[in-house]
């Protein structure tokens, strides 16, 4: 973790003895749900549209992660997926595609994988849940902000002098490094592009 205002024993949030706040940045991925793809829908028949063809709807939740510090970061991700059915007539097994991707400085993608969930419906059930699980390992170095943007976030600055009133995360080359060294773990569902265009259009 860094400290972007350092302050001794200041916890996040409070007030430092300079007037700052204390503030810390996690170099470990943050794990997020993509737009659009946090739930899924399957018709019957597939290329029907209609209401009364839905046949399966599920959705992405309790996401959580996890982050483990070594040679690399590792970043875990775990969560739900929630099903519901509309003909719970027989015993049935759906299984669903996700993927999970590292993606740098908000808009490029770095690493994706996809994996399978697979839901098992009994006889006369309309919901059923699974758990999943998704990974990411960050280089450390790459990650990690370099020492003279650290310094310069981190300076301490008195009232008069002439860079008191400058905000350092407003400067472009601290911005940019910010951006730089940002990574987030998304997880969603791998839709079709048909499906994306029904979840982004509904």
């Amino acid at each position: 973790m860094l400290a972007l205002a350092l302050a001794g024993c200041s916890r996040r949030g409070e007030i430092d003895a300079t007037g700052g706040i204390v503030a810390v940045r996690s170099a470990c991925p943050t794990a997020a749900v993509p737009a659009y793809t946090g739930d899924i829908t399957l018709f019957n028949p597939a290329q029907s549209r209609d209401a009364a063809a839905i046949d399966v709807v599920a959705d992405i939740t309790n996401l959580r992660s996890t982050c483990a510090d070594g040679a690399q970061y590792y970043t875990e991700a775990s969560f739900t997926v929630n099903a519901r059915r509309s003909d719970a007539s027989v015993a049935r097994q759906v299984t669903l595609p996700y993927f999970s991707a590292v993606v740098r400085g908000g808009n490029t993608v770095v690493a994706k994988r996809v994996g399978q969930v697979t839901l098992n419906f009994a006889a006369g059930d309309y919901r059923a849940s699974a758990q999943a699980k998704a990974g990411s390992y960050v280089d450390k170095a790459s990650a990690s902000l370099p020492a003279d943007i650290q310094a310069k976030i981190t300076q301490k600055r008195k009232a008069g002098d002439a860079d008191a009133a400058i905000d350092p995360f407003a400067q472009p080359d601290v911005k940019a490094a910010l951006l730089r060294t940002s990574f987030e773990l998304l997880v969603g569902f791998n839709l079709t592009q048909d499906q994306l265009k029904y979840n982004a259009t509904r």
